[in-house]
């Protein structure tokens, strides 16, 4: 089965419009069995439907390669095309919600979990108060949701996003800490010992700013004890297992908690929200409000500070 992808346009009138789903899935996960994970169906369904969209087109979309489903030079046409009518399918839902949001009033919010627990979740009374007809629903979770396909409204998070066709404000600074209960920080004198014993993100979060610092500070020997969720981490120090590296919006208002003189690198909170929903105003309202609370409460977040700018 082979074809030239310029002659890929001839059979137009034998495409599905609806298998641009499973292409995309696909291009996504690697494998038949993720992308049907995602579109909610089994493996057959996806191989189906992408054989019966490679025989109408007359080409190979997919190789595999190590166990991959790779896309083929074709392949990549077709889903550079996919992709854009995946974008305008989005749009053309926000236009129809947009409409309806009026009377729901429905915004979606995401962040890591732990900025969503100790500070986010804090601001919803706020919210209520001065947005009684919006519904704010806020996803809290550590995988960064997708914006152009509605995932989300708002996303919130630690690095600046750097795709998709996003408004992009930036909300300050978080800084961090090395922090220990008083009673293991006083069998210490107050100090980071070499011998002490360390609590840390799992090994697939260690490439994160803080936990570089980690690694670079402290021997490997050393980390006692590994979780994925920054809570579970402050509890731990909390119970007097060892030191942590977190972040002083959340610790420093722990009673059970004392800070250790050290400097750790801090990172940039960003704000981002489709463009084509930059000008709606239940999105506009709850964006420049969550501007304005950060800017606020900079000095929660150890002093970080400056406006927000927009690009």
């Amino acid at each position: 089965m082979h074809t030239d992808a310029a002659a890929i346009g001839t059979n137009a009138g034998n495409f599905d419009w609806n298998d641009v789903r499973f292409l995309l899935a696909i291009a996504r996960n690697g494998t038949l069995a993720a992308a049907g994970a995602e579109l909610d169906v089994d493996q057959t369904t996806v191989s189906r439907r992408l054989k019966g969209l490679e025989a109408r087109l007359g080409t190979r979309l997919f190789e595999r390669r190590q166990g991959q489903l790779l896309p083929t030079g074709a392949g990549e046409r077709v889903l550079e095309h996919g992709r854009r009518i995946e974008r305008e399918v989005a749009a053309l839902a926000h236009v129809a919600s947009d409409l309806d949001a009026r009377v729901r009033g429905v915004t979606r919010i995401t962040a890591v979990d732990s900025l969503a627990a100790n500070y986010l979740a804090g601001l919803t009374a706020d919210a209520r108060s001065r947005f009684p007809s919006l519904v704010l629903e806020l996803v809290a979770g550590n995988r960064n949701l997708d914006l152009v396909r509605r995932e989300a409204d708002i996303a919130i998070r630690l690095a600046r996003p750097t795709r998709g066709d996003l408004v992009i404000r930036r909300l300050g600074t978080i800084t961090f800490g090395v922090y220990a209960a008083p009673g293991y920080a006083e069998r210490r004198r107050g100090q980071i010992d070499a011998t002490g014993d360390w609590v840390a993100y799992d090994r697939e979060m260690m490439d994160l700013p803080e936990m570089r610092w980690l690694q670079e500070h402290v021997e490997a020997a050393r980390i006692v004890f590994r979780s994925n969720a920054v809570d579970v981490l402050v509890r731990a120090a909390e119970g007097g297992l060892g030191y942590a590296v977190l972040p002083a919006i959340i610790a420093a208002r722990r009673r059970g908690l004392v800070r250790l003189p050290a400097v750790l690198p801090a990172r940039e909170l960003w704000l981002a929200t489709p463009r084509e929903l930059r000008d709606v105003a239940r999105v506009r309202a709850v964006v420049d409000w969550l501007v304005a609370c950060f800017a606020r409460d900079a000095a929660l977040f150890d002093g970080a500070g400056g406006g927000a700018v927009e690009d």
